[in-house]
């Protein structure tokens, strides 16, 4: 058939050939482009609308997206529901007024879908009940109420229509999600239906650990002689394929499609220490690998017990390229968990945000704060766009530097409070009057988002919102970006103004304001004499580690001065382009504007000892005081992971960096030819994906910009 031209080749076929079709007609964007026809609901014909509350305004819109969406079945489909509102794909709760969407939706989250497999709806629900009869004034129960009454209509009208065309899809959803699984078919199921509730209504969330909440159903199915691992793999694909269905045929070009953050996390330790490793594992690499799907980035926690077959399948996933599958070193985050304040069984729970950032899901509200730390060097300290600074030893520099980094925290710092608590930070709390002794804030109006707190631990409890301070933990992180070239610089300033006096520093700083016109030779010298960050050469290396280091013992100053999570972390997340315009020129040979390191890996052309060295580069940090999450991005060649030598190759590698105390790491395998000829020809190449960052995209999907920055990152380049 001709969907077998389009499906990644030399793959593994394992499922049947009406699956993999309708993986091919996913992926070609048919679904997505049907999703784009239906934009939302619109309440201008409810009566006195813009009189009512936020809150009863969000209440209706939920009820009429839960009526009016369209109810899609497809042909082949396994399990069934989906978000086919096009503002949901545009972040935004699928709802209108006056022509324009009322509220941005919510993501960098995962929810906690656990509860509903084990408890049900029904369950959820009557505690809700409770509550709300003992708190008859509080809006934000009503709004979790009314949230699963939308959810009822919804389900209802699947049921209606699976009826006439898929009675026995229609008996599967009969009971779940509102009754707890009791088989592994329902339990799938159940987690795809609530998931693609929450994103009918606009939200992005993570989908967590899926191998620990769906294996022991299928181990159980298994042992009663009522699946199979084949029979469990058509199923499980129906749900991979089905989260493909926001893909276009022809999407908006800019940073990717493939973003909606329903992050996977597989394998490793349950809250007592188990490995939790099964036959879910398995399927979820082998069906990924299989139909190439990438709008599941998974994350694989590795740890020095990591059974070997799973290593072998992450390798042969990995290999194929694509990025879809990172690593996670579980052994070292638990342990920056639990220095944190997480218990031991709590911390061993972890997964992310969707993106790759540690949380605790369906506990955790998460918001971040990059900044990046190049400009506070190039003009908090060097001050390049007026009178520059003059150092007279890279001690004095890094002290002034080190200066600027701890304004800058402070900084988020400050602004924090001023925004969660909507005063200042002379008040950033007030006490609270029971007896737990806990301490709250004055926390701010926020949009509504019923439909998430539905699912965020602790909102029931406290009766507030998931925005509102409502979930176990609020967490805001902030984010160095630009590390490794500041890094850079400094050594670069050390070799060539304080070492080998090539200049002096106050002609330096000319030099740079000038973007090196002029002084070709001498910049020619700065780029390829020394060995940057990422060639595991502790004399540059010293730097950036440094860098690191003091940015954590910075931000840890403030733990627990506030009822805020403030946890370290390292990202770019792409925005090294956003960034480029506003740079000088940098010490190191480049020039104004250029695109520099992305996340915690080494500026693209300067790593040239191979991938072992870049490992040994990152891993010098502490990352275990970087909690949040330090990301290195890893290139590889496909060459270099042909056949069985590349997949050992691969888990050598995976091996050293969680030996060497890594802390999460993406490995991407591509040819920038190939890149190249896709930028020529994309019609050609509508499935090639690649990493970004915590997430994947079809790189033709890509403006100019983003991928000539994958381009760059994937070849070494000769300047």
């Amino acid at each position: 058939m001709r969907f077998h031209s389009v499906l990644p080749e030399g793959r593994p076929i394992r499922l049947r050939e009406e699956t993999r079709l309708f993986a091919w007609e996913s992926l070609q964007g048919k679904y997505g482009d049907e999703v784009m026809a239906f934009g939302g609901v619109h309440m201008d014909d409810v009566p006195d609308f813009g009189l009512l509350s936020k809150q009863e305004q969000y209440d209706l819109a939920l009820i009429k997206i839960a009526s009016e969406a369209p109810i899609r079945i497809c042909p082949h489909e396994a399990v069934s529901g989906a978000a086919t509102c096009g503002l949901a794909v545009k972040h935004f709760v699928p709802a209108m007024y006056n022509g324009e969407p009322l509220w941005v939706s919510v993501s960098h989250m995962t929810l906690g879908f656990d509860r509903v497999l084990y408890e049900g709806m029904d369950a959820i629900e009557a505690k809700i009940n409770n509550a709300y009869a003992s708190s008859p004034d509080n809006p934000e129960l009503k709004g979790m109420g009314n949230a699963i009454r939308a959810m009822r209509i919804w389900h209802k009208r699947y049921i209606a229509a699976l009826g006439c065309t898929r009675p026995d899809i229609a008996e599967i959803l009969s009971r779940v999600p509102f009754q707890p699984a009791l088989n592994f078919y329902e339990a799938v199921q159940s987690l795809w239906f609530t998931f693609a509730f929450t994103r009918l209504c606009g939200n992005w969330s993570g989908i967590g650990r899926i191998d620990e909440m769906l294996g022991p159903y299928l181990e159980q199915d298994i042992k009663r002689g009522l699946q199979t691992p084949e029979s469990a793999r058509e199923i499980l694909a129906s749900f991979f394929i089905k989260g493909c269905e926001w893909i276009q045929s022809k999407p908006e070009i800019y940073g990717g499609d493939a973003q909606h953050y329903q992050n996977i996390v597989l394998a490793g330790v349950d809250k007592n220490g188990n490995e939790i490793t099964n036959t879910v594992t398995y399927l979820v690499l082998e069906i990924v690998e299989e139909l190439g799907i990438s709008d599941f980035p998974i994350a694989v926690r590795v740890n020095a017990k990591t059974p070997k077959a799973l290593l072998i399948k992450m390798a042969e996933v990995i290999r194929h390229g694509g990025g879809v599958v990172a690593v996670y070193n579980e052994s070292l985050i638990i342990g920056a968990l639990a220095d944190n304040g997480y218990t031991l069984e709590e911390a061993r729970c972890f997964a992310n945000d969707g993106c790759w950032e540690v949380i605790m899901p369906g506990k955790t509200r998460f918001s971040y704060v990059p900044f990046d730390a190049l400009q506070l060097l190039l003009e908090n300290t060097l001050r390049l766009s007026n009178d520059p600074a003059c150092y007279e030893n890279i001690d004095e520099l890094y002290d002034a530097f080190l200066k600027a980094m701890e304004n800058k925290i402070a900084e988020i710092y400050t602004n924090m409070t001023i925004h969660f608590t909507g005063g200042g930070p002379d008040i950033p709390w007030v006490w609270r009057t029971d007896t737990d002794g806990k301490y709250d804030w004055l926390w701010p109006p926020m949009v509504p988002c019923s439909a998430v707190s539905l699912f965020s631990e602790g909102c029931l409890a406290s009766g507030r919102s998931y925005l509102h301070g409502g979930s176990t933990y609020v967490m805001v992180s902030p984010h160095i970006g630009g590390a490794p070239d500041v890094g850079n610089s400094l050594f670069a300033i050390q070799k060539l103004v304080f070492e080998e006096r090539k200049v002096t520093f106050p002609q330096l700083m000319q030099i740079l304001q000038d973007n090196w016109e002029g002084n070709e030779e001498l910049r020619q010298y700065a780029l390829n004499k020394y060995d940057y960050f990422g060639n595991d050469n502790d004399e540059a290396d010293v730097f950036t580690t440094r860098i690191l280091n003091d940015f954590a013992d910075i931000v840890l100053r403030y733990k627990g001065k506030c009822p805020v999570q403030f946890p370290p972390g390292v990202s770019t997340f792409g925005r090294q382009i956003e960034w480029a315009p506003y740079r000088a020129a940098v010490p190191f040979g480049r020039k104004r504007g250029e695109i520099l390191s992305g996340n915690l890996s080494p500026t693209p052309s300067t790593d040239t000892q191979g991938a072992t060295a870049v490992i040994k580069s990152y891993c010098k940090a502490n990352h275990r005081k970087l909690s949040n999450g330090s990301a290195l991005d890893l290139k590889l060649h496909p060459s270099a992971v042909t056949g069985k030598n590349g997949v050992h190759a691969l888990i050598s590698l995976v091996e050293g960096f969680v030996a060497l105390g890594g802390f999460f790491m993406q490995t991407d395998m591509m040819d920038a030819e190939i890149l190249r000829l896709a930028q020529e020809h994309p019609e050609d190449y509508k499935t090639l994906s690649v990493r970004i960052s915590g997430w994947n995209a079809r790189f033709v999907t890509l403006d100019k910009t983003w991928q000539k920055m994958i381009i760059e990152r994937t070849a070494q380049r000769t300047v």
